[in-house]
């Protein structure tokens, strides 16, 4: 990318005040308000419509437009905003393990952030859908680390890392990664996998987030949840497509693209049992 950022407009978008400078409280003040203001969301992908990773693309949909996006679009955005702020940042890779296997061989299909802040590395990841990282964490292992929602904490062995979130009393893997600083070819790569591959599950259903003060909301498909910080969570399945489409504006403060098949698409879904 050869081209900066519009700070300004990017700190309006999610709503942040004060001085934005390149130290620890700042980057997680800047990660939360992100997550809170800008919703994951792979409407574009659902909707067979190309994802560019290019930054006057990106900006426009993110933040010009008040859409959402999937980790690259994500993380190129923030990752943008940290350098134009100061922060010395780097590209990172991951497997992704959610609900699944630790085992797992999964694809190199998430992107991450490695940030360094006066002579200290950290960690910040906005595009990571219901289970986002609220702030950032110290790249230091074994220590539990606290954000404005569940404690995070990093393990490693033999140079491979593992982000873990302790949720409902239990440590749990989000994804796997190595230091190695990834080139914007590596996520173009990738990118085009999650976005295109037949078998990618962004390409057939719903998968919508944001993370708010103490809340995280999600919709798969038609299955709207909100875990609230520290009690239940509440669920519901919709079935009026009016219904979702007024949710992705209110709740997930979407602004809805205008294109004619959306309506059939949400109408496509499969119905709650």
């Amino acid at each position: 990318m050869t081209c900066a950022i519009d700070l300004p407009a990017y700190l309006r978008r999610i709503g942040f005040e004060g001085e934005a400078r390149p130290d620890a409280a700042t980057l997680r003040a800047l990660a939360a308000a992100h997550v809170a203001a800008i919703p994951f969301e792979n409407l574009d992908p659902f909707l067979a419509i190309p994802i560019a990773l290019e930054l006057p693309r990106l900006e426009r949909k993110l933040v010009e437009f008040g859409r959402g996006g999937y980790c690259f679009e994500q993380n190129f955005v923030f990752r943008e905003a940290l350098r134009a702020i100061g922060y010395p940042v780097q590209g990172l890779i991951a497997r992704v393990l959610w609900q699944r296997d630790e085992h797992d061989i999964t694809a190199q299909s998430h992107m991450l952030l490695r940030v360094e802040i006066g002579g200290e590395s950290w960690l910040a990841d906005v595009g990571f859908g219901g289970m986002v990282l609220p702030g950032a964490l110290r790249l230091v292992p074994e220590l539990e680390q606290a954000t404005t929602h569940e404690p995070y904490r990093l393990l490693e062995r033999d140079g491979v890392w593992r982000m873990q979130a302790l949720v409902r009393g239990q440590w749990l893997t989000l994804y796997r990664f190595d230091l190695q600083p990834k080139e914007d070819v590596d996520y173009v790569v990738a990118n085009h996998y999650s976005s295109t591959f037949p078998e990618s599950h962004f390409l057939h259903g719903l998968n919508i987030a944001r993370t708010a003060p103490g809340r995280r909301l999600t919709l798969r498909n038609r299955d709207f949840a909100v875990h609230t910080l520290g009690g239940e969570t509440v669920r519901r399945s919709l079935v009026d497509t009016d219904e979702i489409l007024d949710l992705l504006e209110r709740e997930f403060l979407l602004r809805l693209p205008q294109v004619t098949h959306l309506r059939a698409r949400i109408e496509a879904l499969p119905l709650p049992a």
